[in-house]
């Protein structure tokens, strides 16, 4: 059923099915008529980590008939095979690539925690305001707990949701309506140059009215050498200069290279009044040096959740059905 939906082979059923057939063969067990629904549901979907995760109201993987109607209200259809396909703008691992089943059940928790939410109007206007008020908290990490009451201020829905394995989704802008715009988060890397650049990436797509009729996947942050539609340079340049200006990041590479001191990036970062993390994040990508000034990329997570949202590291968020 969803394996036809979404064309992804069940892999991890390949071993149960041999088996299966194997002692079928042998006269062991009768023919299992819930094995071919079970390998299709589970070979799309990470059903287990959704039941882990409360997604769902299932006790087992084994309640196919549960999970499957759980599935369907999951998803907001009738049946499994009727899934659609969620209009949003993501910042994930693959440019060119569909949206994935756990992609998929991602995005449409966001979109289920984001409907319980009540936020100010919003308007182009409000967002803009936000992103302002938002440059002003770059400093110092605990400053990231003003975000969402910024972002709901601007009529920002913002929500933050672990990411399923594999689903390497870092963040998600996606539409409940004309003026309802939603930012979803996983901080799948806790660090504070990973965190301002990806929110203000999902902001760009949000004042560009961005991925509210068909879906746009973006490029990762450390995949952006390869080409990317325009929504996507777009939305990567206006986080880039978000951390560091440009030009004051273009000037001190052509001043300090090819030896970047301690003392040189304190210094920058104090003088821009910006976290040492984000000059660094930046220069690590500009220099393609991914092992340099690691010390300086502190984790944020910690100082944003306890006034957002949350769904995941061992939370969950209350939600409607």
């Amino acid at each position: 059923m969803l394996g036809e939906v979404f064309g992804v082979a069940a892999e991890k059923f390949m071993e149960l099915q041999k088996s299966y057939e194997l002692y079928q063969a042998r006269g062991v067990v009768q023919a299992d008529p819930h094995l071919a629904r079970r390998a299709s549901l589970f070979g799309a979907l990470p059903v287990g980590e959704m039941i882990k995760r409360r997604w769902i109201d299932a006790d087992d993987v084994k309640q196919v008939a549960r999970v499957e109607s759980e599935i369907a209200r999951f998803f907001g259809v009738q049946t499994p095979s009727e899934i659609p396909v969620l209009p949003h703008a993501a910042k994930k691992t693959d440019v060119d690539g569909p949206v994935a089943p756990a992609q998929m059940a991602w995005l449409f928790r966001v979109k289920h925690l984001a409907r319980e939410m009540v936020v100010d109007r919003y308007s182009s206007e409000s967002c803009r305001e936000a992103i302002k008020a938002l440059s002003g908290l770059l400093s110092a990490p605990e400053e990231a707990r003003h975000v969402p009451r910024i972002l709901s201020e601007a009529g920002i829905r913002f929500v933050l949701v672990e990411s399923l394995p594999k689903a390497k989704i870092d963040g998600a802008c996606l539409w409940l309506g004309e003026t309802a715009p939603v930012i979803g988060m996983s901080l799948r890397f806790d660090r504070i140059d990973n965190f301002w650049f990806v929110l203000r990436h999902e902001l760009e797509h949000v004042l560009r009215q961005h991925g509210r009729i068909e879906p746009i996947i973006d490029t990762d942050i450390e995949a952006a050498g390869q080409d990317v539609p325009e929504e996507e340079r777009q939305a990567n340049e206006a986080a880039s200069a978000f951390c560091v200006p440009k030009k004051e990041l273009d000037s001190f590479i052509a001043r300090k290279q090819p030896v970047f001191a301690e003392r040189d990036i304190l210094g920058f970062a104090a003088r821009l009044r910006l976290h040492p993390g984000l000059v660094a994040g930046q220069l690590r990508y500009r220099l393609k040096r991914w092992d340099l000034f690691a010390k300086h990329l502190v984790k944020i997570r910690y100082a944003v959740s306890p006034g957002a949202v949350v769904d995941g590291w061992g939370d969950v968020a209350p939600v409607g059905h």
